[in-house]
């Protein structure tokens, strides 16, 4: 897969490459990719959890089990 990306957007992903340890841009676009696709699980789950009927209490507990869930379930 190839993308274009403005000058100005290179200049800050090489940037956030050298300063925040990543090897390579490809490293860092994956990283940010991964962290986007958790957070999607993570609201369709919140979404569906939203508009089922009641359940279980939604405590700091429930919410590190899902978390848990959706990092062991890793992208597709």
């Amino acid at each position: 897969m190839s993308i274009f990306l403005s000058e100005e957007i290179r200049s800050f992903v090489n940037d956030q490459v050298s300063s925040r340890g990543y090897s390579t841009s490809s490293e860092y676009v994956c990283e940010l990719i991964r962290k986007d696709y958790d957070r999607q699980r993570l609201r369709d789950r919140l979404f569906a959890g939203a508009t089922s009927p009641k359940g279980a209490v939604a405590d700091a507990d429930y919410f590190e089990r899902l978390r848990s869930e959706v990092r062991e379930a890793g992208p597709p």
